[in-house]
């Protein structure tokens, strides 16, 4: 035989070996990907690792069930960390840092975090780290609290009973403190404007301060608030320690309102846009198992364990399924307050919501009156890495927006937020830290 007849035969050989494994490994593959092999191949991911962070809150689901239920590998990211962080001060300093100098790479996130970020507003020496927001987590289904002592007053999503009696014990001395988890964050606009709405002046006529989410109900319980805004768990666990008692859900301020987001460092995004992408599809998917009525046991029930929130199922459970009891005699089955994860457009990250946390923040100092809120949106805002993702998912055309504009918003005094005009809406507020 000769040199190059056996030269042939090997080839062929090994051509047939590789073959076989090629077809093993494509099978493989397409276990791991239903989503296609060649989409494996073709667009995997630049690296398997990314650390995203996380505060004790049931927004932050999609995140927990990702991981649990292995998305983030089927998305071929198995190393993503998912890390639980002690603050939203914690969040911010570490999304500075980022994952090569020990911090992380992206979180669950206040939404107008991003944007504070990106502009330096909140960060050392106003150095700028630059942030994409790549998709919301939920609407709705944070609450305002308050303390038991006011309970006879019969407080709703309308504060104004409050106004008299906050007036009198500063009176007499006596500090009123409203706690929220981070100034200029979602949960210091909801209290504010609820505030607001009843004549309650948030900068004079009381004092805010930061306390974080897992920590509130420790501190009001010793005394430490009068009232305060945060996410669930923890508002329930408050009135089932009867400690305190809910006025409202936010939702009850603004009906099916953005709240947090997934936000990432822009820099990792720009290094690793398939990472990225493989990133916001796991998190979508998990969304979208998320807000499945039968998986509401199973995830209270995960994110309840001591690894991820440390919080009974009983705390989460009942306001998970839209059940309210308020604590102060007003219980209410089967409402809309619930989270949407993914119903309602919950995922996609509208700019023009983003345009109304801009705009509130103006409203209250954070960002200077000159903001170009449209610029500094379409900067920040990766709506089209969203629907890019949600294309790769074969999400349903009746799931994606056709504009990323919810249009104009009404909120529950009436006042109406236009995103094409937010001057006009910072107009029509009464009590606010600037002029128009």
């Amino acid at each position: 035989m000769s040199k190059t007849t056996k030269g042939a035969g090997r080839i062929s050989r090994r051509t047939l070996l590789t073959a076989t494994g090629a077809t093993a490994l494509m099978a493989a593959i397409k276990t791991e990907f239903p989503f296609g092999a060649a989409y494996a191949q073709a667009v995997g991911p630049e690296t398997t690792k990314a650390i995203l962070g996380y505060i004790a809150l049931m927004d932050a689901s999609a995140l927990v069930i990702a991981k649990e239920k292995g998305l983030f590998a089927k998305h071929g990211m198995p190393d993503v960390d998912v890390a639980k962080q002690a603050s939203w001060g914690a969040v911010r300093d570490n999304l500075v840092l980022g994952s090569e100098s020990n911090g992380i790479d992206g979180a669950h996130i206040l939404t107008p975090m991003p944007y504070l970020i990106s502009t330096g507003k909140v960060t050392q020496n106003n150095v700028p780290t630059p942030m994409y927001l790549m998709a919301r987590l939920n609407l709705d289904a944070q609450a305002i609290s308050v303390a038991n002592e006011y309970k006879d007053l019969k407080v709703t999503s309308d504060s104004s009973p409050l106004k008299a009696v906050f007036a009198k014990k500063k009176a007499e001395g006596k500090d009123v403190k409203i706690a929220m988890t981070f100034p200029g964050g979602t949960h210091d606009l909801w209290i504010r404007y609820w505030l607001a709405a009843g004549g309650i002046d948030p900068d004079k006529d009381v004092s805010t301060i930061v306390v974080p989410p897992p920590q509130m109900v420790a501190n009001m319980k010793v005394g430490n608030m009068d009232a305060f805004c945060v996410g669930e768990p923890w508002n329930e666990q408050l009135v089932n320690q009867g400690i305190g008692f809910t006025a409202c859900s936010t939702g009850e301020v603004w009906s099916k309102h953005p709240e947090k987001a997934l936000g990432l460092r822009a820099a990792w995004v720009d290094k690793y846009p398939k990472a990225a992408k493989a990133l916001l599809m796991a998190v979508m998917e998990a969304q979208q198992w998320c807000d499945k009525p039968d998986n509401r046991q199973e995830m209270s029930e995960i994110v309840g364990r001591r690894q991820w929130f440390n919080v009974p199922v009983a705390d989460i459970i009942g306001r998970a399924k839209g059940d309210i009891n308020y604590g102060n005699g007003r219980v209410e089955k089967g409402t809309k307050q619930f989270m949407k994860f993914w119903q309602d457009h919950a995922s996609y990250p509208f700019k023009s919501h983003d345009a109304w946390f801009v705009t509130e923040d103006i409203r209250w100092g954070k960002f200077e009156p000159s903001t170009d809120v449209t610029a500094l949106v379409n900067k920040v805002n990766r709506e089209d890495l969203w629907r890019d993702a949600a294309k790769s998912l074969s999400v349903a055309a009746a799931d994606i927006p056709a504009s990323s504009s919810r249009g104009k918003e009404t909120f529950f005094d009436g006042k109406v937020f236009d995103p094409e005009n937010p001057s006009a809406y910072l107009k029509s507020l009464t009590i606010k830290r600037m002029e128009v």
